[in-house]
């Protein structure tokens, strides 16, 4: 007798490999055979039916408070990835869901009236009791003692060998060993109930409804032929201004009713002890303790908006049971279970967190149009992107193009954008980078290579790295400057290059000054380490080293803030002199005028410390004093931190007011990047996760931004350009591992036009090369 453990295909994340054909021969060392489940859930029972299939030898019971079919929500949805595990697992439970899954493609936006349809997306629900009745079944006929209205014993650790604490987002075992599993649980501004209606959407709805009060939304989908799962949310300012906080259950379910009468057919809406509630999130820094493991909303929570609660639940059941079969210890298979399942549950966190707080924010885009609003609901989460869009509805998304002014044909980062009197050619931007490679401060050889590769590679705007004002505002000995005739010389022998030999392609310069940062070792010898020998003095806002280990900064003076003024300026005209196209006042990272902005390295007590507007002061004299001296017809940008990742620093409001400030002096667009002002912070890093605090920005403001970090596609661009999120896209290391990223991305795209031109040398290469042969001849006969 032998039982088959069949591996997923790499792709095939958070699915379990095991399948069993027949029971164990032996009991391995470590192998689970009397398992406690607190919680019947629909992860805690799949657990407990998949270990019970896996070797029916097994004593496992279920635990649960409740009765058997009381349960929060009505309607499940679980994706095609999901139930491919569940198949390969549990053919059975798989089948039986088959029979009352409710299937459909259509996602429906509904704003201000008007539907917007795109097709494609494939959902499956059925009904969360539905759900239940099949687990339970399943779980009795394998022989599952399943214990209803019953708490679950406080001693089970001691009395089983494994414990599976699936409890849910409020889980008693979590709570009793906060202190190992260390639970951060994240309350967000929304308020939300789960209700049903008496009939079947047609499709995924989404519907928007401005009311006096504020801005309400409807999520609603079919789980069964005659019925539909229907979620109002609202934030919770709009929800007290609306009175639902003095409303009954009934109260509340009528008003949403009327609310929303028009989606609803006029119906009513029904609910099963629904509450209004906020949504958390939940986060462990471990999964186990000892034999007991956190699984589903116990170890982790993700927004109901991109329906993912009972498809992680059902993962980590697939996932745990492959663990505990292929693993010959119980710490070894908890161990492998949290490596495998904790990337992809962070990756669905973020996602969920970026489409929680596009409908928190959800205000900030009601006056986009129509088509682009309905584009950027459906992209919110960075999941579901442009190219992934255009496969799946390609009528769609050409509206969504043509809407946006998109020639035919034409990608959205193709099309041009206008910065004052410069024009780029399209929306990519090199970004700034740092090189810490020319000799007292004059750019060499290397620089026209490295720039000069960039403006050949397509990009509408090539920046340059951090260019210091004074030789005492330098990062490290190898940064470049514009503090002497002799570095501006050296630049416009790079400029010159650029605009004979890449003609359409714009050079900006950024102008910055180290501040606490400076007097360090070269990036690759030793990142923010101070100098072994030959450091020179620091200047900041107050004097606070960068690290411990750092040299402590003078605080300016008020003389030697009117030096540093007069600094930018000269530096300022110089770069208008080398022929730079476009200038960048650098108030980011932590240098020197980012050190004013932020509260956490701003502590003086005159003029420039204190309030957001005082520490503004400095910062927006020194971009008056740049701007009085820099061509008027050519544009200057801002770079800021929009958030320090750390408490009590600047936040998402502050930047907001911050970009206010600068566009109000005539700043033309805002770079928006994040961090690097403390050592101690805490990035919350992922794909594109800088861009909300760009998208915030453009759409409370109105003034153009830059977004950057983690941008790493084109298909990233494409997407951020069409929703609205941004208006330009600085990528950094993209640019290091391919200097003609930009081209590339036209040829892969299939684009030939005026926003990628290839240089007349370069043409021959401006189609993708064969990997290989691809006309095989086919057979034609059959015998």
């Amino acid at each position: 007798m032998e039982r088959t453990v069949t591996a997923t295909p790499s792709g095939a994340r958070g699915t379990a490999r095991a399948t069993a054909h027949h029971p164990h021969p032996h009991t391995r060392p470590g192998h689970p055979l009397r398992v406690a489940v607190i919680g019947g859930g629909p992860g805690g029972l799949y657990a407990a039916a998949l270990l019970k299939h896996l070797d029916p030898r097994r004593d496992i019971t279920v635990w649960e408070r409740n009765a058997p079919d009381d349960t929060f929500g009505f309607g499940v949805v679980l994706s095609d990835e999901t139930l491919g595990g569940i198949e390969h697992a549990d053919p059975t439970v798989y089948q039986a869901l088959q029979r009352d899954f409710v299937r459909w493609d259509d996602i429906d936006i509904v704003h201000r009236g008007v539907r917007h349809t795109s097709g494609g997306h494939g959902f499956a629900a059925l009904g969360r009791h539905r759900l239940l009745e099949i687990l339970h079944d399943r779980c009795r006929e394998l022989g599952v003692d399943l214990r209803f209205h019953t708490e679950a014993p406080k001693d089970l650790p001691r009395t089983h060998d494994l414990v599976i604490a699936a409890d849910g987002v409020h889980s008693t075992t979590r709570e009793t060993y906060a202190d190992v599993f260390r639970p951060r649980v994240t309350a967000h501004r929304c308020r939300y109930i789960w209700l049903a209606a008496d009939f079947p959407f047609d499709s995924f709805r989404f519907e928007i409804a401005e009311t006096e009060h504020g801005v309400m939304q409807l999520h609603g989908y079919p789980y069964a032929p005659d019925a539909s799962t229907v979620i109002i949310e609202m934030r919770e300012e709009v929800w007290r201004a609306a009175g639902f906080d003095e409303l009954d259950e009934a109260e509340s379910i009528e008003r949403c009713a009327k609310i929303f009468t028009e989606a609803l057919q006029g119906r009513p809406l029904t609910s099963n002890n629904s509450t209004w509630t906020t949504f958390r999130t939940v986060v462990n820094e471990r999964w186990s303790h000892g034999n007991v493991v956190l699984l589903g909303d116990a170890a982790h929570t993700a927004h109901f908006s991109i329906g993912s609660g009972t498809k992680l639940a059902v993962e980590d059941a697939l996932a745990l049971a492959a663990c505990l079969e292929e693993q010959d210890s119980l710490p070894d298979a908890l161990a492998a279970y949290e490596a495998e399942r904790r990337p992809v549950v962070a990756s669905t966190q973020r996602a969920a967190r970026a489409s929680l707080e596009w409908f928190e924010n959800l205000a900030l885009y009601l006056d986009q149009p129509p088509r682009q609003f309905a584009f950027n609901l459906l992209t919110r989460s960075r999941r579901v992107t442009h190219d992934n869009l255009r496969l799946r509805d390609a009528r769609f998304t050409e509206e969504v193009e043509r809407e946006f002014g998109c020639p035919p044909g034409t990608p959205p980062m193709f099309t041009p954008f206008r910065l004052r009197g410069l024009t780029l050619r399209n929306r990519v931007v090199v970004s700034p980078m740092d090189m810490y490679s020319a000799v007292d401060g004059v750019p060499g050889d290397f620089h026209l290579v490295h720039l000069g590769a960039r403006a050949l590679g397509g990009a509408g705007l090539v920046m340059t790295e951090m260019v210091c004002v004074s030789e005492e505002g330098r990062i490290t000995p190898g940064c470049a400057g514009l503090w002497s005739g002799r570095q501006a010389e050296a630049w416009k022998r790079i400029t010159n290059f650029v605009r004979a030999q890449a003609p359409g392609t714009a050079i900006g310069v950024q102008l910055g000054h180290s501040g606490r940062k400076g007097s360090t070792k070269l990036m690759w010898e030793g990142m923010d380490e101070p100098l072994p020998e030959g450091n020179w003095p620091l200047v900041a806002a107050s004097p606070l080293p960068y690290k411990p280990s750092g040299q402590t900064p003078r605080e300016l003076s008020r003389a030697q803030l009117t030096d540093l003024r007069e600094q930018f300026a000269a530096a300022a005209c110089r770069a208008a002199r080398a022929g730079f196209d476009l200038l960048e006042l650098h108030c980011a990272h932590g240098y020197l005028l980012s050190g004013f902005l932020s509260p956490l390295t701003n502590r003086r007590t005159d003029a420039y410390g204190g309030t957001l507007e005082k520490r503004l002061r400095f910062p927006l004299e020194v971009f008056d004093a740049v701007r009085n001296v820099w061509p008027g017809e050519r544009p200057m940008t801002v770079r800021i931190s929009a958030t320090d990742w750390a408490e009590g620093g600047t936040t998402a409001e502050d930047a907001v007011e911050i970009a206010r400030a600068f566009a109000a002096h005539g700043a033309d667009a805002i770079d928006v990047s994040t961090g690097q002002v403390v050592a101690d912070e805490r990035p919350e890093y992922g794909r594109s996760y800088q861009t909300p605090f760009a998208d915030r920005i453009r759409h409370s403001t109105g003034v153009p931004v830059i977004a950057v970090g983690a941008i790493s596609s084109w298909d990233d661009v494409n997407s951020l350009i069409l929703a609205g999120r941004t208006d330009l896209c600085a990528l950094a290391r993209p640019h290091l591992y391919d200097p003609h990223w930009t081209l590339h991305a036209a040829a892969e795209q299939g684009y030939t036009g005026p926003g990628a031109t290839w240089p007349a040398p370069y043409r021959a290469g401006s189609r993708r090369p064969r990997t290989g042969r691809t006309d095989a001849p086919k057979p034609r006969l059959s015998l």
